[in-house]
Parts: C-alpha cells; structure tokens; sequence
C-alpha cells in the first residue's frame, strides 16, 4: 500500500498508520478496499484528512476524520470472485458433466455416483460446471477399481470420506478466521466474511500444505497401531478380550469415553451467539488436547458432549478422570460428567458404533457432575491398579441394558495425566 502526500491540512496520512488497516501490500488481493466512517459522515469537520488505500493498481480514497471510528469495507464483484475460483479449482470450468465422465472413460451414472459421495450437488447436462482438474481427480478414483487395488464400494465409501471431513473442516476453518478478524480487527461479521474471500488467496497454499502435512502424519500414526497389533499377533493377554479379535462380533476392544457439559442448554439461552461460541471453542479444544495427550482419538463432538477411544481400559480411565478435573477446576466452563466403559466396538464411516457406545452414552447421564462413572466389567479390569479407586452404587436399571451396576472411578496414585 501507499500514501500519497499533500500540503496543509489536506495531507496525506500513511494508510499503515490507520487501526486494522493491513500491514502488507496485496491484503486484500482483488477486491476493493475502503475505510468507512461509522455515523452521520455530514456533521463533521470540513477539515477532513484524506487515505489512499490500494488493491493491486486500484487506489480508492476515503475521508479520514476520525480513525477510531473507522472499519474496512471489502466490495467483491465477479472478477475477484471468478480469479479466487479459478485458483482453488485450479482451472476455469470449461466442462459438462458428460465430458468429464468420457474423459475419465466411465458412465455418467458411474461419475454421479463419486461426486454424490464427494458432497457436490446435482448439476444439469448443460450446466458448464467442471474443469480438468476434477476429470484428473475422477480418473485418479477411478482407476484404483479399474487396477482392482479397490472395489466400487470402498473406492465410494473412502470418497465419502473425504468429502464429508474436508467439508466439516472448511467450515471449521472458515469460522475461526471469521472469529478472529471480527476480536482482532473490530468488524463485523459480515464485514469480516467479505475481507476473508479477499485475503484468502494468500491462505490457500498454506492451508493445504497443512492439510497434507496432517494426513500423511495421521495415516502414520494409523500405520503404527496397525503394525503394533500385527507384531502382537492380536494376542488375547490385553486386558478385557476372550481369545482372538477376529471371533468376537465385533472386532475392536476399545475404551469408549464420553464426556458432557453440566447445565449447558440453561447456559446457552443465558448467551450471545459470541459468548457461545468461545465456550462451545474452549471446551472442545480442551478436550481435544486432554485426548491426544493421553493417546486417545477424538471420534466426535455433538454439542455440549464429546465421544471418544482409548486402546486400553488404564489409557481411557486416565484420560476420563483428566477430563473431570480440567472442567472442574476451569474458571469459564462448567463442570462435566464424563463415562467410560472397555468393550468391543464397529468402527464405520470415522464414527463407531454398538453397545459399548450405548451403555457409555447411557451412564454419562448418571454420573455426578465433576465425576467418572464406569460400569461393573470396566471395573473389573481396574480393580487390580493402585492408580485408581472404585467406590461401586447400588444397582440401577439402564434403558436397553436392563440392570447395570455402576461404580464412580476417583484418582489413586500417581498424578494422572500431565499437560504441558
């Protein structure tokens, strides 16, 4: 950016010095960019300072009579919106449907198929909708069947996958860039939405860089757990299984942990959408590190409650009691009852299912705030380490599960789970 100067009360001033204004050239990349005035602009002083503020070679003027007073105001026409399009898709749309599906050599019911699976939506016959990149991409999903390396159904269900965490993410993503320009610069939301689509150019390398970086470093970690259960030879002398995965009906001995904020609808009706959401952040962030560092995975958020796995009863019990006390003795969030129980799971489409997952489900209900409940055979397999206390309750009767005996899990020795 650049300041242009004059003489007398008319200068000049250096755009850099004005609040929020960018600190680089090219912020606000293809896209016009102005410094409004908030209020009644016609009862000020004639003597008004002019900025001149930069979008490429565009300079646009604004009236500078008090900077305090003044916010960005991003105006996006089709040309920025065509150029950002073409960079994320690699390419201008210049194909039919039908055409990349022959391109790719596949019918077009074939294609549909894959791009259902992707999350995209139905595009006419005549809708000049694709690029050659998206031929490229369906011919890469497409000869993974074609070399038999996988079968329609998988190639489909992995393509799901894909679509539906790369969706989840962007939104994800989108939101926290959005929050952080609306606390840091003093927008608003919809100011703050306008001024990403124009700084985003400079995000998207860095963005997917990080995205491939993440990947590669979780299917290693998936590698790892795989090769350490080949190495065992999937022996039955981990605690909670009878014989070989293989011959139960469902094949994973997992700890399935829950964790559920206290009083968290009341709260949110007491909330702005801003105070929610720093909530809603704060709780699964801090979940999601408790989890990792005890080497659990995180399966899901729903709301006010977290699912997650363990591969070890001892792993899932660390981890649930860590969770207990981190909102209990957080100054912000309210208390948690979290649930942990060691069975087998199915795990499906990133999420996991089966009565393990149920009965855990069930017991967070009954569980005290700031407290772990587990139920009698998770308890079992605890009963032996000094790490933990067990204090069982009378018997309690479970929607699906008839009578369950729950026992509340409390810390014995050690110090638990350390964050840094």
């Amino acid at each position: 950016m650049t300041a242009e100067s004059g003489a007398g009360s008319n200068a000049l001033p250096d755009p850099r010095a004005l609040p929020d204004a960018p600190r680089r050239s090219g912020a606000y990349p293809a896209a016009r960019t102005v410094w409004r005035l908030q209020g009644d602009a016609e009862n000020r002083p004639a003597t008004r300072s002019m900025a001149v503020l930069h979008s490429g070679d565009t300079p646009v003027t604004a009236i500078d009579p008090d900077p305090a007073r003044m916010q960005p105001v991003v105006h996006l026409n089709r040309d920025t919106i065509r150029n950002l399009e073409i960079e994320l898709l690699g390419a201008e749309r210049t194909l039919r449907r039908r055409d990349v599906a022959a391109g790719a050599g596949v019918s077009l019911l074939s294609a549909r198929k894959l791009w259902r699976a992707m999350g995209f939506p139905n595009i006419g016959d005549d809708d000049v909708a694709f690029t050659e990149k998206d031929q490229d991409a369906l011919t890469t999903i497409i000869e993974l069947v074609r070399q038999e390396q996988l079968t329609e159904d998988a190639a489909i269900s992995i393509t799901r996958a894909v679509g539906q965490m790369t969706d989840r993410m962007v939104v994800w993503q989108i939101e926290a860039l959005v929050e952080e320009m609306v606390v840091q610069r003093g927008i608003s939301d919809a100011t703050a939405r306008k001024t990403l689509v124009a700084e985003l150019p400079e995000l998207i390398e860095p963005l997917e860089k990080t995205l491939v970086y993440a990947w590669r470093r979780q299917m290693n970690a998936a590698v790892q757990r795989l090769a350490l259960r080949a190495e065992s030879g999937l022996r039955a002398s981990e605690t909670g299984r009878d014989g070989d995965e293989q011959d139960a009906p469902l094949p994973l001995a997992r700890a399935v942990g829950f964790a559920d904020l206290v009083s968290y609808t009341s709260l949110s009706r007491q909330m702005n959408e801003r105070t929610l959401a720093q909530l809603v952040q704060r709780f699964e962030n801090k979940c999601a590190e408790i989890i990792s560092v005890g080497g659990g995975r995180l399966v899901k958020t729903i709301g006010d409650e977290v699912l997650y796995i363990a591969e070890s009863p001892e792993a899932g019990a660390e981890i649930s009691l860590a969770l207990a006390k981190a909102f209990t003795e957080d100054e912000l969030l309210p208390s948690a009852r979290c649930s942990l129980v060691w069975g087998r799971v199915l795990s499906r489409l990133g999420d996991i299912y089966g009565p393990t997952v149920n009965l855990a489900s069930r017991l967070t209900s009954l569980a005290e705030p700031g407290t772990v409940l587990i139920d009698a055979s998770t308890a079992a397999t605890l009963s032996n380490n000094e790490k933990f206390v067990l204090m069982p309750h009378q018997a309690r009767t479970v929607r699906g599960f008839g009578e369950v005996h729950p026992v509340t899990l409390a810390r014995g020795t050690g110090t638990g789970l350390v964050l840094d």
